[in-house]
């Protein structure tokens, strides 16, 4: 059977940056997935500057499409927009809950560390790197209570990033084409690993 796989969240999950629809995370997770020998099909709901607070309408849609597996892409614009670390965190974790008591398993990939991001001033670096990490950890909390697994626990992409301006697009805050492929490497354990889950109780 054919795996439906939804990719949910803001831009980064969209794929705003990237050279080509196929470097986006989304068609490199779809294409590590039928490389594996699962036959699938991606659809992407997510929307560049969206908040976790606009979750529940994508989730909606995944659930209406019926997806089997989710990936959620998510934080960025709740430090960006100031939100609430509490309620970016629920709001999550309600994504997370609705898409799961429709039995799609779920991925979710959660805030960067947007201290790494070349505009940043340095004397900010600090204080942006804790609320990342804050948000992080709130994600990280809410997403397993709920049942999803978390991939890129330990942060390693976004030290790549500090390492490496080419990772960023031209606009220097989403990622390239080569930032997207780094993504959806520290991704791809995960998805695979969940991808199997949803095969096994078939």
């Amino acid at each position: 059977m054919t795996l439906s796989f939804a990719v949910l969240g803001d831009s980064i999950a969209y794929g705003q940056g990237s050279s080509r629809p196929a470097d986006t995370v989304g068609a490199r997770l779809t294409a590590e997935l039928i490389a594996s020998g699962r036959p699938t099909e991606l659809r992407v709901f997510a929307v560049p500057r969206a908040c976790s607070d606009a979750l529940s309408g994508q989730v909606r849609q995944a659930t209406d499409w019926g997806a089997d597996l989710a990936l959620v892409v998510i934080g960025a614009n709740d430090l960006t927009h100031f939100v609430p670390t509490g309620q970016a965190a629920a709001a999550l974790g309600a994504a997370v809950r609705a898409l799961r008591a429709a039995g799609v398993r779920v991925v979710v990939s959660p805030a960067p560390d947007l201290s790494v991001v070349p505009w940043v001033p340095p004397q900010m670096r600090i204080l942006v790197s804790s609320a990342s990490d804050q948000l992080r950890r709130a994600q990280t909390r809410a997403a397993q209570t709920e049942g999803a697994r978390v991939a890129d626990l330990d942060g390693a992409t976004s030290a790549a990033f500090a390492a490496d301006l080419d990772l960023f697009s031209a606009d220097r805050f989403h990622p390239s084409s080569a930032g997207y492929g780094l993504i959806a490497a520290a991704l791809a354990p995960a998805i695979l690993a969940t991808a199997a889950e949803v095969s096994s109780a078939r």
